[in-house]
């Protein structure tokens, strides 16, 4: 017995489907069945009245046009079968005194008291009719007088017959029901388990990914029904998580690489503080520009960071926006930051994107530019058209063996490894065109230079 606080276990989903099939079919069947009964019954009911009313109407009809006595309906030749032959009835003749005349019995069936005085009765064609039982038969018996106190006739009808045929009938259909339900239960069953079946691998793998946090188990996708699809979508579910996971891995193990030489570099000045007064001014100075470098390279190097984790986690919702917009606001800002002279060339294209990340892409290209050409006089400038971002400055250029890296995370070329800078900037360009379902490209500009930039997505 389940306790207090406890709950019964619930049939599973197959049990259930196969139940509900069940019950629906059955349902049906049960409906269908009593409609058809009650049709059946009410037709063989109706035939049946239908040929006592037409017996008892022949005799009357017969008896009002001739005058007759009981003897007239006696033999194989009388009445009886003249009247009666066509029609499942049965007649017997009563005499004067009310009864059955010998030669005519077909029942015994004894006369009742009307019967008697029907049989004495002046008028002819009067009828009775009443519904009599006899060792546990029911019939249904019209009596019609002759006339002229020479007795009567009795039209028997057994409706016994009739209701055993309909009992016949009803546990037919009760059997009828009972297959009807064992074969959807059946039925019910074989298609719950096909459903179930993908459902219950499905809950296989979701419930091995939960205990062991593999995410490369193989998942069952096959069909085009919801199953399929929730299969396929939770499929692509592991593969983002997957690489979700393999990019925080990569991330955590190059940030650690690359925040080791700052710290390195931190740790050997700071264990020289302590003799600082000893030192003589121009190496204290260089000490302390050190320190203030290796801090602010260290400050540059976690805030790029903290920039490419939230990339990564793209909480900022798509809106649609002027991309000449952001990319103006952006050069601006630079323009401040560097000095430089920016030109934007822009359309008005209208792009549905995440503003924010698109602004420190374009941030990013342009800190770029200005750094690899730090005293260059020519402008840098922006070209938009569509989706399409490029900025192009008149630097060295790029190696064309660094080409195909430059937008891996914390990755220097060799001209670039004396310059400030993590190697993530073009990282977050790279992250922020793949978020919104672009690319980012680098090549080398005709005359010098580089043209660097990303498209978006549709």
């Amino acid at each position: 017995m389940t306790g207090p606080g406890r709950f019964r276990p619930r049939p599973g989903l197959r049990t259930t489907v196969s139940l509900v099939f069940a019950a629906m079919a059955t349902l049906v069947a049960v409906l269908i069945g009593a409609l058809g009964y009650h049709a059946a019954a009410r037709l063989i009911r109706d035939d049946e009245k239908a040929d006592f009313t037409a017996a008892i109407q022949a005799v009357s009809d017969q008896v009002g046009r001739q005058r007759l006595f009981p003897g007239d309906f006696n033999g194989p030749s009388g009445l009886n079968e003249q009247l009666l032959r066509p029609i499942r009835v049965t007649a017997q003749a009563l005499d004067a005194h009310g009864a059955i005349l010998p030669g005519t019995a077909r029942l015994d069936l004894p006369p009742t008291s009307d019967d008697r005085e029907l049989a004495r009765a002046d008028a002819a064609a009067r009828t009775v009719i009443s519904d009599r039982r006899l060792d546990g038969d029911t019939y249904r018996v019209g009596v019609v007088s002759l006339g002229g106190g020479r007795g009567a006739v009795q039209i028997v009808e057994e409706t016994g017959d009739v209701e055993d045929l309909l009992a016949t009938l009803r546990a037919r259909m009760v059997g009828v029901v009972a297959a009807v339900a064992v074969i959807a239960g059946a039925a019910g069953w074989l298609l719950a388990r096909r459903i179930t079946g993908r459902l219950v691998r499905l809950t296989d793998v979701a419930e091995l990914v939960a205990a062991s946090g593999r995410l490369d188990v193989p998942v069952p996708a096959a069909g085009n029904d919801e199953v399929g699809r929730l299969g396929r979508a939770f499929d692509r579910m592991l593969g983002r998580l997957a690489t979700a996971k393999e990019n925080q891995r990569r991330l955590v193990q190059d940030a650690g690489h690359e925040l080791r030489t700052p710290l390195t570099s931190l740790r050997t000045n700071l264990s020289v503080l302590p003799s600082l007064d000893r030192l003589p001014p121009a190496e204290r100075t260089a000490l302390l520009d050190d320190l203030a470098e290796e801090a602010r390279e260290l400050t540059l190097l976690v805030d790029e960071l903290v920039a490419l984790a939230a990339e990564q986690k793209a909480d900022e919702e798509p809106v649609d926006v002027e991309l000449a917009e952001v990319v103006r606001e952006a050069a601006a800002q630079a323009r401040r930051r560097n000095g430089r002279e920016i030109t934007v060339d822009a359309d008005g294209t209208v792009v549905t994107a995440r503003p924010d990340a698109l602004a420190r892409a374009v941030g990013n290209l342009l800190d770029n530019a200005a750094k690899f050409d730090p005293a260059g006089d020519a402008p840098i400038d922006v070209v938009v058209r569509g989706p399409r971002v490029e900025v192009r400055d008149r630097g060295p250029g790029i190696d064309p063996a660094d080409l195909e890296r430059v937008f891996d995370r914390f990755y220097r070329a060799t001209a670039a490894r004396s310059l400030p800078g993590s190697g993530l900037g073009l990282a977050i360009v790279h992250e922020v065109a793949r978020s919104h379902g672009g690319t980012a490209f680098a090549v080398n500009r005709d005359g010098g230079g580089a043209v660097i930039g990303f498209t978006l997505g549709d």
